[in-house]
């Protein structure tokens, strides 16, 4: 976590500073970006950087910090369009606002998924926790979805978790990715061919899961 002295900033400048080490990890990744870079680009000494921060894990974590408060606010406003969907139709509903969550912070969100995913940063230690809140909700998600007959109840629960986690980064990242290359990374988001394109991404992984029409007959 920052220090006070950080928080004790104006507005502005932290946010300058914010803006600087979002540019350099999404630029350069965890392991090569740089100090004295974001001190530069941030109009700030590298004494005044250790008087905010302990180290560039530091300022990394607060960037996460951020991005997860953001799209708390985000979800907040946001409501299913039918009190009765399934399973897997409400996963559906939070990959695609999660989609359009990312595209309203594409360089954070690029920041943030280069160092976690692309470097595997996520599977470490330094991330233990945030990979546990993710996995927890999952798993919730699977039980549920069991004892309501929609996935097939012999799926092994942590490894379902583990496609559901690999499989909604994977798309993340593939939408962030090639939404980058998008004059407006929004508008592209919403637009049919992507909404159809995660849709069916998203198949591949619920047919993986889902209770076949088989598994419903009983033996005789």
């Amino acid at each position: 976590m920052p220090k006070q002295t950080f928080l004790n900033l104006l507005e502005e400048k932290r946010q300058t500073i914010v803006n600087a080490a979002v540019d350099e990890f999404a630029a350069y990744g965890y392991e090569s970006a740089s100090i004295n870079r974001i001190v530069a680009n941030s109009g700030i000494s590298k004494g005044s950087f250790y008087q905010y921060f302990e180290d560039k894990m530091d300022v990394f974590k607060y960037l996460m910090d951020v991005l997860a408060n953001e799209k708390m606010e985000f979800f907040k406003e946001k409501r299913p369009p039918n009190g009765n969907m399934d399973t897997f139709e409400y996963f559906r509903w939070l990959v695609k606002i999660g989609m359009e969550f990312n595209s309203a912070y594409p360089r954070m969100t690029q920041a943030v998924s280069r160092v976690l995913l692309v470097e595997g940063l996520y599977y470490g230690k330094d991330f233990a926790k945030y990979r546990q809140m993710t996995t927890d909700a999952f798993s919730a998600m699977i039980k549920q979805a069991m004892k309501r007959g929609e996935v097939d109840p012999s799926v092994d629960v942590e490894l379902a978790v583990m496609v559901m986690d690999t499989w909604t980064n994977a798309i993340s990242a593939y939408i962030l990715n090639e939404g980058m290359k998008q004059k407006d990374i929004i508008r592209w988001v919403r637009s049919a061919k992507t909404q159809e394109k995660i849709d069916k991404l998203l198949y591949v992984m619920e047919y993986g899961l889902r209770k076949t029409e088989s598994q419903f007959v009983s033996k005789t």
